[in-house]
């Protein structure tokens, strides 16, 4: 424990210094630094992705000292420091962990979710949405929100009717496109991905790593035929659509 105090104290004189004598430290606000930490963000999502346990402790690390820039740039006007972030967290955690720091008893973490719910309405949020961020990505979103509506008991009886769901969906979206309606066959391919995160969380899945995996793979067989097309002193271009299909065959097998 004691190493562990004495290195967040070297942390936090470091920031002291950087602050103190840095230009670029000295000009940054909250503000300015708002889209370094979602980029920050997005490479641990990419670390822990990619199980990359070195990267993920590295950003981990950049990421910690984002919170200490902002603390560091509030307690110049006063309004907090890290201490107050630190206590505020820590009286938060007590307060939403009855069962571990009280009386209260559970018999599974569903219960905890459910319990967590309820003490934030009792902390103020007026709705059981409320704490979803507005800024989240849509994916991201889908599967939070369906997260939290579940917590209430707001989900199906059984996971494998999500399927009947998703059935209606789809056959709603083809219906609008026959009809090439573009605000409706809008409307139908939400209401469907909404359908499909559900399904993905149901069965355990995060959708935002599932497509981003999809992703990944995508762009390792596209690249595979691209050196390929190179290496037969081919373009793209001037190959037709079976030809590519026939090297994309086979980069699936690459893959595997």
């Amino acid at each position: 424990m004691n190493e562990k105090l004495k290195a967040f104290e070297r942390l936090l004189n470091i920031m002291d210094e950087l602050r103190a004598k840095c230009p670029w430290d000295q000009k940054q606000t909250i503000e300015s630094l708002r889209h370094l930490t979602i980029e920050e963000t997005y490479e641990l999502a990419e670390a822990i992705i990619e199980n990359d346990l070195t990267d993920i402790k590295k950003e981990l690390g950049d990421i910690l000292l984002h919170i200490v820039f902002y603390a560091k740039i509030a307690s110049e006007t006063n309004d907090f420091d890290i201490t107050d972030v630190i206590n505020s967290l820590c009286e938060k955690l007590i307060f939403r962990h009855p069962h571990v720091f009280g009386e209260v008893s559970v018999k599974d973490d569903e219960e905890v979710k459910t319990n967590w719910e309820n003490l934030k309405i009792k902390e103020g949020n007026k709705s059981i949405l409320a704490g979803v961020p507005k800024s989240l990505p849509a994916l991201v979103k889908a599967h939070r929100i369906q997260d939290k509506v579940r917590s209430v008991g707001f989900d199906w009886d059984e996971r494998s009717q999500i399927w009947d769901k998703v059935k209606e969906e789809l056959h709603e979206l083809e219906r609008e496109i026959e009809v090439e309606d573009k605000v409706k066959m809008e409307a139908e391919f939400g209401d469907l991905l909404f359908s499909m995160v559900n399904a993905a969380r149901l069965y355990d899945i995060d959708p935002e790593i599932a497509l981003e995996r999809t992703n990944k793979k995508f762009i390792n067989r596209f690249n595979y035929l691209e050196e390929q097309t190179i290496k037969q002193g081919k373009s793209l271009h001037d190959m037709t659509l079976d030809q590519m299909n026939e090297v994309w065959e086979k980069a699936k097998q690459f893959d595997k």
